[in-house]
């Protein structure tokens, strides 16, 4: 079936070389970067007497130390969750949005650097990023309506099930990493539909880095191919499932702002000047944070459904 897909839309396509292909998915991101800003910026204007009151410092280091780790391929939403949680700058109920709305900017940065300096087989690529922007459509309407303790219920479980993902990569429980830099047949079908249901977690406020990661080893691809692949997915479908939040007013615009702005500088410089640090010791801490954020959030969640 993908591949009788993959035909038909080659009738249409035959002229498109990979360059011409990755131009225009780097065009729409461009576009798309764009609009979510204005639509964000004039939302901050609309509001802007009425802001939350949570520090521009502290929420500004948040989002560049966020998306620092993020261009590292190591994500960022267990990070800034845990953060934004101990200097109490968020409630709990305003994180996915907030999350989702501050990291679109920075994380469409990170996909249109690493799409133009990773080789990717195209259709592979649009085929998992229009899947993972289909789930978020569905995801973020649901999630902008959730009571605050189903939301830390969910970002518990979700953040443990993370935990695993990278554990299981590091120890090499879960097979795959091979050479190839795209898929067919029964295998793009399983990473398409996979996607699908990732974009819609990620809006509970799940990074989609570390389970994409490990969906695109399992698959024996290039771990290489894992960067385009799930920035890509990301930085499409966040702007999506960001502009439900901002229309539902369930984030809080100080941060998120915040997280917008110092964030790209954290993209930039993770980019362009650290690339090459030894990720290893990395990973280890990050799982750290997220395991112990995840215990925070199931212990506020069980304790208020005992309640």
């Amino acid at each position: 079936m993908a591949h009788q897909f993959k035909k038909f839309v080659s009738l249409f396509a035959a002229p498109i070389n990979r360059l011409s292909m990755i131009t225009i998915i780097w065009t729409v991101l461009v576009l798309l970067a764009i609009w979510i800003a204005v639509v964000l910026f004039l939302d901050y204007l609309k509001h802007r007497t009425q802001l939350e009151g949570n520090s521009w410092t502290k929420t500004g280091l948040i989002g560049l130390v966020g998306n620092f780790f993020d261009t590292l391929g190591i994500g960022s939403f267990a990070i800034e969750t845990a953060l934004l949680k101990f200097t109490k700058q968020t409630e709990d109920r305003l994180l996915p949005g907030t999350l989702n709305v501050g990291n679109a900017i920075p994380t469409m940065a990170q996909a249109i650097i690493f799409i133009r300096i990773v080789e990717v087989e195209p259709w592979t690529l649009v085929l998992m990023v229009v899947a993972s922007g289909a789930g978020a459509l569905l995801g973020a309407g649901i999630v902008a309506k959730l009571p605050e303790n189903v939301i830390r219920l969910t970002m518990g479980i979700a953040l443990l099930i993370t935990a695993c993902f990278m554990v299981a990569t590091k120890m090499n429980w879960i097979e795959g990493g091979g050479e190839a830099i795209g898929l067919a047949g029964g295998k793009l079908i399983l990473a398409v539909a996979a996607n699908f249901v990732l974009g819609a977690i990620m809006t509970a406020g799940i990074g989609l880095y570390a389970p994409c990661m490990a969906l695109v080893f399992a698959l024996g691809m290039s771990p290489a191919v894992a960067f385009p692949i799930m920035m890509g997915s990301c930085a499409f479908l966040m702007p999506m499932a960001s502009y439900r939040f901002i229309k539902a007013g369930a984030y809080n615009r100080k941060a998120a702002f915040a997280i917008a702005m110092a964030g790209l500088i954290g993209v930039f410089i993770a980019a362009f000047v650290v690339k090459s640090l030894e990720l290893d010791t990395l990973r280890w801490v990050v799982l750290g944070v997220i395991l112990y954020t995840a215990a925070v959030m199931l212990r506020a969640g069980l304790r208020n459904q005992e309640n």
